[in-house]
């Protein structure tokens, strides 16, 4: 018998040993198992807020956008979405239901939600997407360093670019004006310094109110080339908005606007953004504090896909030829 286990065979000993081995082999595939599923099971109970007040396409595509990103990584997370609108107890309501729903992380689409969301959680991160002038609105304290629980993606696109394009659809172009008020001071020298690094002379005139806009205008009809604009309530109302529209066509200038509905309106141009883009830029944030990142620390995202409108009616009005380039790429001709 001694043989027979010393032959091809291993001895008893031997064969006790590994089945020790497997044992213990499937002891630790059973608990990767169960490791597995609580991270799995994490996952699952990966509970977030969505916060927004309209059901606009460029509100649904941000949230596509956000929500796609998120479950990619997350399958199986759970996204609560909450609409401010009505009256203000609504919106209180709303937002007690969201703090007892105790979620991991709060995402808000649009600049009401996410000063509704700022104003009232401060411990929670927060992560915003499809706002205007987050620092001027007072969100985050630089667009590089947020400083607190809230950072997220913007739709401003930065000044080089949009003086770059400028300078591509008049490439005489030397010098360009802007209107500011007290509530956009601070993106004026920045912007100034961009100009002048790409060969532009950045004139800014500053207001108090709307009534001092037909001044301003006359002397930036003096002294620039064309028009900027940034978006700036206490500038663009609608009366307002359509007398500089009307005076930049009387007076020939070229007028870059803030977003592609000024476009519509008569300005000669302007940028816009990819709203999901923008969706998925504030979900890949949004993973970042996921992974443990501090929001006071994840600069605010900017557009990373621009598109390009012009209005072919003023453009004709105001004898300017839009280059062919831009015709080709143009994402909205309005005539």
């Amino acid at each position: 018998m001694t043989g027979f286990f010393t032959g091809g065979l291993l001895p008893l000993n031997r064969i006790f040993d590994i089945s020790r081995i497997k044992w213990i082999a499937i002891s630790i595939c059973l608990a990767a198992g169960i490791c597995v599923s609580a991270e799995n099971s994490s996952a699952q109970n990966l509970n977030l807020a969505v916060v927004y007040s309209d059901s606009l396409t460029s509100t649904i595509r941000t949230l596509k956008g956000i929500e796609g990103t998120i479950s990619l990584k997350y399958p199986g997370a759970v996204f609560k979405e909450y609409l401010l609108t009505s009256s203000q107890k609504t919106i209180d309501d709303k937002m007690a239901e969201l703090k007892a729903d105790n979620p991991r992380l709060i995402l808000t689409i649009g600049t009401f939600a996410t000063k509704e969301v700022a104003d009232k959680i401060k411990d929670k991160p927060i992560i915003f997407s499809a706002v205007l002038n987050p620092e001027t609105s007072g969100f985050v304290k630089s667009l590089q360093h947020p400083g607190s629980n809230i950072t997220g993606a913007s739709l401003d696109i930065p000044p080089e670019i949009q003086f770059k394009y400028f300078k591509k659809v008049i490439t005489n172009i030397d010098r360009l004006g802007v209107l500011y008020t007290e509530e956009t001071a601070n993106l004026i020298p920045p912007a100034k310094a961009v100009a002048q690094s790409i060969g532009l002379e950045l004139i800014a005139v500053k207001i108090d109110s709307e009534k001092d806009i037909p001044e301003a205008l006359e002397q930036l009809n003096q002294k620039a080339d064309g028009l900027w604009s940034i978006a700036d309530r206490k500038i663009f109302s609608p009366r307002s908005t359509r007398y500089i529209l009307l005076n930049a066509l009387r007076n020939g200038k070229p007028f870059m606007g803030f977003s592609r509905h000024l476009v519509e309106s008569g300005a000669l141009f302007a940028l816009d953004f990819d709203y999901k883009d923008i969706g998925r830029q504030a979900g890949k944030i949004a993973l970042d504090v996921l992974d443990g990142r501090d929001p006071a620390d994840i600069s605010v995202a900017v557009p990373g896909i621009v598109w390009f409108h012009y209005n072919e009616k003023t453009a004709n009005h105001i004898n300017i030829l839009i280059p062919d380039e831009l015709v080709a790429i143009a994402k909205e001709v309005y005539r």
